[in-house]
Protein backbone atom coordinates (compact mmCIF):
# COMPACT_ATOMS: atom_id res chain seq x y z
CA UNK A 1 0.00 0.00 0.00
CA UNK A 2 1.83 3.44 -1.16
CA UNK A 3 1.59 5.73 1.05
CA UNK A 4 -0.85 9.09 -0.38
CA UNK A 5 1.97 11.66 0.11
CA UNK A 6 4.18 9.51 -2.45
CA UNK A 7 1.46 9.25 -4.41
CA UNK A 8 0.73 12.88 -4.40
CA UNK A 9 5.05 13.26 -4.96
CA UNK A 10 4.36 10.73 -8.22
CA UNK A 11 1.69 12.28 -9.59
CA UNK A 12 3.28 16.49 -9.55
CA UNK A 13 6.21 14.64 -10.83
CA UNK A 14 4.51 12.87 -13.91
CA UNK A 15 2.71 16.01 -14.41
CA UNK A 16 5.92 18.35 -14.51
CA UNK A 17 7.78 15.91 -16.64
CA UNK A 18 4.48 16.24 -19.45
CA UNK A 19 4.29 20.07 -18.96
CA UNK A 20 8.21 20.33 -19.53
CA UNK A 21 8.05 18.49 -22.72
CA UNK A 22 4.56 20.21 -24.36
CA UNK A 23 5.94 23.31 -22.95
CA UNK A 24 9.94 24.08 -23.15
CA UNK A 25 12.18 25.80 -20.69
CA UNK A 26 9.60 28.14 -19.09
CA UNK A 27 7.64 25.02 -17.58
CA UNK A 28 10.89 23.28 -16.99
CA UNK A 29 11.87 26.50 -14.57
CA UNK A 30 8.47 26.05 -12.81
CA UNK A 31 9.54 22.64 -12.35
CA UNK A 32 12.65 23.28 -10.67
CA UNK A 33 11.29 25.98 -8.09
CA UNK A 34 8.27 22.82 -7.67
CA UNK A 35 11.49 20.45 -7.10
CA UNK A 36 13.36 23.04 -4.52
CA UNK A 37 9.82 23.30 -2.46
CA UNK A 38 9.34 19.73 -2.04
CA UNK A 39 13.20 19.13 -0.93
CA UNK A 40 12.31 22.03 1.76
CA UNK A 41 9.55 20.22 2.69
CA UNK A 42 10.79 16.57 3.31
CA UNK A 43 13.89 17.54 4.84
CA UNK A 44 11.85 19.48 7.06
CA UNK A 45 9.78 16.34 8.30
CA UNK A 46 12.49 14.72 7.93
CA UNK A 47 14.24 16.39 10.81
CA UNK A 48 10.36 16.94 12.62
CA UNK A 49 10.50 12.64 12.53
CA UNK A 50 13.98 12.80 13.98
CA UNK A 51 12.93 15.17 17.05
CA UNK A 52 9.71 13.05 17.74
CA UNK A 53 12.14 10.07 17.79
CA UNK A 54 14.48 11.20 20.23
CA UNK A 55 12.04 13.06 22.54
CA UNK A 56 10.30 9.85 22.87
CA UNK A 57 13.53 8.02 23.16
CA UNK A 58 14.68 10.17 25.75
CA UNK A 59 11.15 10.01 27.59
CA UNK A 60 12.18 6.11 27.98
CA UNK A 61 15.37 6.30 28.90
CA UNK A 62 16.34 9.63 30.17
CA UNK A 63 19.93 8.88 31.64
CA UNK A 64 20.85 8.73 27.83
CA UNK A 65 19.75 11.80 27.01
CA UNK A 66 22.98 13.61 26.07
CA UNK A 67 24.26 10.84 23.47
CA UNK A 68 20.52 10.48 22.42
CA UNK A 69 20.64 14.51 21.38
CA UNK A 70 23.79 14.20 20.13
CA UNK A 71 23.02 12.27 17.35
CA UNK A 72 19.73 13.37 16.66
CA UNK A 73 21.87 17.26 15.77
CA UNK A 74 24.24 15.26 13.71
CA UNK A 75 21.77 13.24 11.76
CA UNK A 76 19.57 16.57 11.70
CA UNK A 77 22.45 18.14 10.19
CA UNK A 78 23.20 15.82 7.84
CA UNK A 79 19.14 15.83 6.70
CA UNK A 80 19.57 19.82 6.23
CA UNK A 81 22.61 19.54 3.91
CA UNK A 82 21.24 17.28 1.34
CA UNK A 83 17.81 19.55 1.92
CA UNK A 84 19.94 22.34 1.09
CA UNK A 85 21.90 20.32 -1.82
CA UNK A 86 18.93 19.85 -3.54
CA UNK A 87 17.68 23.18 -3.16
CA UNK A 88 20.65 24.72 -4.73
CA UNK A 89 20.65 22.88 -7.75
CA UNK A 90 16.69 23.36 -7.97
CA UNK A 91 17.64 26.93 -8.07
CA UNK A 92 20.45 26.95 -10.33
CA UNK A 93 17.91 25.36 -12.68
CA UNK A 94 15.69 28.30 -12.05
CA UNK A 95 17.82 31.05 -12.50
CA UNK A 96 20.00 29.67 -15.37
Amino acid sequence: MENKLFKTIKTMLLVTMILQAAAGAVLGKVGAAVGAALAAFAGAYGIAKIGKSTMESIARQPESAGNMRTTMIIAAGMIEGAALFAIIVCLLVVFR
